[in-house]
């Protein structure tokens, strides 16, 4: 069995072959441009394959509702080009092969609870903090869908009082997750990028305090067994245990578990990282050819 994976981004798209135990055997990137030549860039990497099957985890947000006549597109992106781009039905017409698809974050949240940091467990969050903010849901070993599927980005949060910042970036809304803690905020409120801020920069304590609202909101919602920070914001190690400090303040001693001792297997990087959306892909394609 071979399986093709595509992890779809806003930034990039990352292109994957894989066998029946979803290890990854060859991988390409491409930038993500306008949608056709995209696409061109995706189908010469996956047509010499003979891939059985083909999982998608994409960005977002994204047609996911059964018998939609739009199922598989991409709808309300940023990215204007994509708006209405049918992903799903022209990689399975073009490849002539099943397709599954998903968010990327459903995917990663898949990937990390089947082979990751959250194996053994059932109910998990994956958030993604990157260019924007994500959230994948897997609850009862079952990924989260409902009228679309989950968009934690854009769950509203309270903006610090010494933010520098007095609105967010998000177009849509003055204060959510993405719009005050995404690394274009990042950038808009201190002049560089995320990866250039030094240890012990005001800027970390800021994004510890957001983040922290984001585990908190899925915490008393959704009840995860564990919640993953993945992305390229998280590739600042610190940010963990300032985020389990916050949740620990913001929590008030009020859940039973976790304990603020059990926060630090309660709050966790991915370990599979940078590859949790691929493996999720894979993972997408091998359950839908078993159904």
């Amino acid at each position: 069995m071979l399986l093709g994976t595509l992890e779809a981004g806003g930034t990039k798209m990352v292109m994957g072959l894989a066998d029946e135990d979803c290890r990854i055997l060859k991988r390409e990137s491409c930038p993500t441009r306008m949608p056709e030549e995209t696409l061109a860039d995706i189908l010469d990497f996956f047509r010499p394959l003979g891939i059985d099957a083909l999982g998608i985890a994409t960005f977002g947000p994204v047609d996911l509702r059964p018998g939609s006549p739009g199922f598989g597109s991409i709808i309300n992106t940023p990215k204007l080009a994509w708006r209405g781009f049918p992903l799903y039905s022209r990689l399975r017409e073009a490849l002539g092969v099943p397709c599954a698809i998903d968010t990327d974050v459903n995917g990663a949240a898949l990937a990390e609870a089947r082979m990751g940091a959250v194996r053994g467990l059932e109910n998990c969050v994956y958030f993604t903090v990157g260019t924007g903010i994500g959230g994948g849901v897997l609850s009862g070993g079952r990924l989260v869908h409902g009228l679309i599927h989950p968009e934690w980005g854009h769950t509203p949060i309270s903006r610090h009082p010494e933010d520098p910042l007095t609105r967010g970036v998000c177009p849509y809304h003055e204060n959510c997750a993405e719009g005050l803690a995404a690394g274009p905020s990042m950038q808009a409120r201190w002049g560089v990028p995320a990866q250039e801020l030094p240890e012990g920069h005001f800027a970390w304590e800021l994004e510890a305090y957001y983040l922290a609202q984001l585990c908190i909101t899925a915490m008393m919602t959704v009840s995860p067994e564990r919640i993953v920070l993945g992305g390229g914001v998280m590739s600042h190690a610190s940010l963990y245990p300032m985020v389990r400090e916050k949740a620990n303040q913001l929590l008030g001693g009020y859940l039973a578990s976790p304990t603020p001792e059990e926060m630090d297997a309660f709050i966790v990087p991915p370990a599979l990282w940078p590859d949790s959306g691929l493996i999720g892909g894979a993972l997408l394609a091998k359950d839908m050819l078993k159904q």
